[in-house]
């Protein structure tokens, strides 16, 4: 091989590569983002242990390509994935309950928006106490050590008879685990510029380890449960819930 071959396929190689760089860098800026759920507050619908992969493109941006490519508004029963509010570099994922314009009040846990009582198959209720401010929303009495100031200040100017009005350019998210859910009735609402987009496949799904070796060892010896996950991870995958759609 001549001289001026082997520089010509290395150059080849070398645009390949910088192509496939550059294309997967354009997908994980602007279509899809990979996330992994940490907490229950969206049980049974996403579990801890999750990988998910989030579509970035459904809701658009706001710029010239909202008038040529299919997007489409964020509607009530979207799960979306958003930077949180009171600390931007955490993401959530809740489900979109209202809207601008709708007007917002739950009673002994059932939700009602514009007066009509909600259907909400996905809705997960565990805890048997009832919580005055968690179950009936909005309440204005006293404050609740879990509600952030900022929230409950803001809180009081949008409610009218007993309803909170989601303004404009705002939604408002609850997790479908209520009972264990940190979401919008304790920090308010998500700005339509914190949204990322929505889960659109679960493409792995992990049991929990430390959960799968109780009293194997204690549970502060990550080396112990880390090491039990590589050599048992098809035993830990739930296979029944990889590449499932999220909806």
């Amino acid at each position: 091989m001549t001289l001026q071959r082997q520089q010509t396929d290395w150059l080849t190689s070398l645009q390949s590569l910088l192509t496939t760089v550059v294309i997967a860098i354009f997908v994980i800026t602007f279509v899809v983002q990979a996330f992994q759920i940490p907490s229950e507050s969206m049980e049974n619908t996403l579990l801890i242990g999750d990988y998910l992969l989030v579509n970035k493109l459904r809701y658009g941006g706001g710029g010239i390509w909202d008038r040529v490519m299919p997007y489409r508004p964020v509607k009530r029963g979207d799960i979306i994935v958003f930077h949180y509010p009171v600390n931007p570099s955490q993401h959530f994922v809740k489900r979109v309950v209202g809207v601008p314009g709708d007007r917002i009040r739950m009673s002994k846990t059932i939700l009602y928006v514009n007066g009509v009582a909600q259907t909400e198959p996905y809705v997960r209720h565990i805890s048997p106490v009832h919580d005055t401010f968690r179950d009936d929303f909005p309440r204005l009495s006293t404050p609740v050590p879990d509600v952030t100031s900022k929230w409950w200040i803001q809180m009081h100017k949008l409610v009218e008879d007993g309803e909170l009005i989601v303004p404009e350019g705002s939604y408002f998210a609850l997790g479908d685990n209520r009972d264990e859910s940190l979401d919008s009735r304790y920090w308010g609402f998500v700005p339509r510029e914190n949204i990322i987009g929505t889960p659109w496949v679960i493409y792995w799904s992990l049991k929990n380890a430390a959960e799968e070796t109780p009293g194997a060892a204690s549970p502060s010896d990550k080396l112990f449960h880390f090491a039990y996950a590589v050599t048992h991870l098809f035993q830990i995958t739930r296979w029944d819930r990889t590449f499932r759609l999220v909806h």
